[in-house]
């Protein structure tokens, strides 16, 4: 007798999502995350990395949005879910932790007020019981004195204290699928690595299934088992996190390698940059859309639309010069080496 396959904790297909009937904010995605894996979203301001995870909660403002293909949470069909089963999946099943808690959090009523309110709104359970949660929540997010922090109000607390805060609320109802919509964006460098670093410890202790946008690759790195590089509303590749950073195939992937400062540089020393700008996605142009920009393009890239190609098992890119793109890669990391001897 077999036994089927569990269902991916989140299994997303064709998805496309357009604002005010013109704006083709995400195109066409395909991305599943099997259980207890993190995957990270990455790409420039606009790419849609935020919009598809606001899509998966069906956050995006309903009267301006159209929304097609499925997305499908632990088997459950979002798209056809009623308001109140919206209302019971989200907390529950899948949660978010937003990009500034400040905006996020209500800032009339303490941070303790608010968690114990969304465990209440889910669960039949005590003022107390839901308080003794939130508390222990604060202290595996290792909030210092978390007894008093859990009646601060927001604006009380610094942003790394906010966010441990959101990563709670987030927690408070044992979901199975957490999403971070660019959870350090707002911090700084020292405070950035911490909550990476307890984001991934939490990953791997309650065994969520993770979902991760942010538009740096080092980030990528540190949170994700796999790595969806997006652009223009697209996922242009999508492999391992080692394969997409040691063995990219696309050359928008690369760009974004290519303008990250690794190690200490020469004095002088310019930052490789990718030439132009995002297109508009209220006017796309044919052809690949990373084209206009590409230091591969040729004469079809202009005029047709890249199919994916599967350069590993597991490990995919939509580009029609992905050869090229990884030989070109690899001539970059053989300068960087000569150039170190």
């Amino acid at each position: 007798m077999s036994v089927s396959a569990p269902e991916p904790a989140v299994a997303i297909r064709g998805l496309t999502v357009v604002f005010g009937g013109v704006v083709e904010a995400v195109d066409g995605v395909d991305l599943t995350l099997e259980r207890g894996q993190a995957v990270a979203l990455i790409g420039e301001s606009g790419s849609g990395k935020s919009v598809t995870l606001r899509a998966i909660m069906r956050l995006n403002p309903e009267r301006r949005t159209r929304i097609g293909g499925t997305i499908r949470v632990g088997g459950a069909d979002v798209m056809a879910l009623s308001p109140k089963a919206l209302r019971a999946l989200r907390g529950r099943a899948v949660a978010m932790i937003f990009q500034e808690p400040l905006l996020a959090l209500d800032p009339v009523y303490t941070v303790g007020q608010q968690i114990t309110e969304a465990i209440r709104q889910h669960e039949r359970i005590s003022a107390g019981a839901a308080r003794q949660r939130a508390l222990a929540l604060f202290e595996r997010v290792r909030i210092p004195s978390p007894e008093r922090r859990l009646d601060a109000y927001p604006h009380e607390m610094s942003g790394g204290m906010r966010q441990r805060a959101m990563i709670a609320l987030a927690l408070a109802c044992r979901p199975q699928v957490l999403l971070a919509d660019e959870p350090t964006t707002a911090l700084d460098a020292t405070v950035q690595i911490q909550i990476l670093l307890l984001l991934r410890e939490l990953q791997a202790a309650l065994g969520l299934s993770t979902i991760f946008v942010t538009h740096d690759l080092g980030a990528a790195v540190e949170v994700a088992d796999r790595i969806a590089v997006m652009y223009a509303g697209r996922i242009v590749e999508e492999g391992s996190a080692r394969d997409v950073v040691l063995a990219p195939h696309h050359p928008y992937t690369i760009g974004l390698l290519r303008s990250r400062a690794d190690g200490a540089l020469a004095k002088g020393t310019r930052l490789k940059t990718i030439p132009g700008s995002p297109p508009d996605l209220a006017n796309r142009p044919p052809g690949c859309p990373f084209a206009p920009r590409c230091f591969l393009a040729e004469a079809r890239c202009r005029v047709e639309v890249p199919s994916y190609v599967n350069v590993k098992p597991d490990h995919r890119a939509a580009c029609w010069r992905t050869e090229a793109a990884h030989a070109a890669f690899t001539e970059d990391k053989a300068q960087v080496l000569e150039a170190a001897v």
